[in-house]
């Protein structure tokens, strides 16, 4: 009876946690930075699967990954543009990959903020983290971060941010030539 009871009790307070946590977001209008995983079928998105795919959805901050003989299905928590005018969507590709990539601010960037440095060498500093997968798009970037509070929170100048373990990982997958859409 008393295990009962402590497995009863554990769950009540987990749910009035939860709904705690929910009303205050309610009336706060704060969120927990957590991505709303769910799996998604790569055909409502792409024609095939040649090169592999990566779908990036910035609704639910998530960044899912198939490889081309669909043997390999991954999905991670990704930080997303701030804002809907640095969000670009539609297809793109992965053109380059490069591990210990250096930063540099792009123009829009340096206009709001002209002291920022000219460059940042790849390492501990690097806002592009440990690897980086350049799309076809001009400064736009799928890559690591050393700051992980970013993850799961709309928190970029336009790039899709992974912690740099998932970066590494999904570097390891993805190919020149693997095909990407952005939602």
């Amino acid at each position: 009876m008393t295990q009962s009871f402590n497995r009863r009790s554990f769950i009540a307070a987990g749910a009035v946690s939860l709904v705690a946590a929910r009303a205050n977001a309610a009336t706060t209008g704060v969120r927990a930075n957590v991505s709303s995983f769910k799996m998604v079928d790569w055909r409502e998105h792409f024609d095939s699967l040649k090169n592999g795919v990566i779908l990036a959805d910035t609704t639910s901050r998530a960044v899912h990954y198939w490889s081309e003989d669909e043997s390999i299905y991954k999905i991670y928590p990704s930080s997303v543009p701030i804002s809907e005018e640095l969000t670009k969507l539609g297809y793109t590709r992965v053109v380059r990959k490069v591990k210990g990539p250096t930063w540099t601010p792009t123009p829009s960037m340096r206009e709001r903020d002209p002291s920022l440095p000219a460059m940042i060498p790849a390492g501990p500093d690097n806002p592009l983290g440990t690897h980086a997968l350049y799309l076809s798009w001009q400064y736009y970037r799928i890559h690591g971060t050393q700051d992980t509070r970013k993850i799961g929170r709309r928190s970029s100048d336009g790039c899709i941010g992974l912690y740099n373990e998932k970066i590494e990982e999904l570097f390891a997958l993805a190919k020149v030539g693997t095909q990407v859409r952005l939602i």
